[in-house]
């Protein structure tokens, strides 16, 4: 299982963010993530770092580590441009880009209606993310549908990309994978380094190819938990 982390993405500045993607990435951690909100969910008054141009400085900065979005939502974005952008930050790193795709949910409601973007029923976006996941995979770029909703299961499995959940029980993670299936994870971990290795060594045990741990604030810690769980 490869072992990633979302970054401090909530500033007024990218340095946070660029200097945590470095350090990862010499540490041995195999990707970093970016969210792809206007601001921290349900804290509109605080700052976010649009994912777009974030993804670019990581791609110039970092050499080896995996770049990814956890989740870019469909929707924010003309489904063309979104993909353009995505296959130009694939390029830029030359390859090193994993494309999580989402359609939003009702916590995201309130970012769009305060920018005037529409918020589209769910099965206008799942039917949008589809036709971006397909146009990415043919480029070759590894896709990511995130959502526990059966048809985001489905979605992934058309597409041949996997599923990404959030904050989901290993149960659930071993259930889908029992189905054929790929899984990967994404969520906060909590302890210190002990009880993050056991809780990654869990979700590897239940079949999962990715756990992207939520910002913690200590690298160091996730490394030394990665170091104990074994990695391709």
């Amino acid at each position: 299982m490869r072992i990633g982390t979302t970054l401090p993405q909530f500033r007024d500045g990218a340095d946070a963010a660029l200097a945590a993607a470095r350090r990862a990435e010499e540490l041995g951690l195999d990707g970093v993530f970016c969210f792809d909100h206007l601001w921290p969910m349900g804290q509109p008054a605080r700052p976010a770092i649009a994912s777009g141009p974030l993804l670019g400085a990581l791609a110039a900065s970092t050499r080896t580590i995996g770049i990814g979005t956890l989740v870019a939502r469909i929707g924010l974005l003309p489904d063309e441009v979104l993909v353009a952008e995505l296959a130009g930050v694939s390029s830029l790193s030359g390859g090193r880009l994993v494309a999580g795709l989402g359609t939003g949910d009702h916590l995201s409601r309130a970012e769009n209606e305060a920018f005037g973007i529409a918020f589209e029923p769910p099965e206008v976006r799942r039917v949008r993310l589809a036709a971006v996941a397909v146009a990415l995979v043919a480029r070759g770029i590894p896709v990511w549908v995130g959502g526990r909703h059966r048809a985001s299961v489905e979605l992934a499995r058309t597409v041949g990309g996997a599923v990404n959940l959030w904050g989901a029980p290993v149960e659930q993670v071993r259930s889908l994978v029992d189905e054929g299936v790929e899984v990967t994870w994404g969520g906060p971990l909590e302890g210190g380094v002990g009880s993050i290795a056991r809780q990654l060594a869990a979700l590897a045990d239940a079949g999962a190819t990715w756990a992207v741990c939520g910002w913690s604030g200590s690298l160091e810690e996730v490394a030394a938990a990665a170091d104990r769980v074994p990695r391709p």
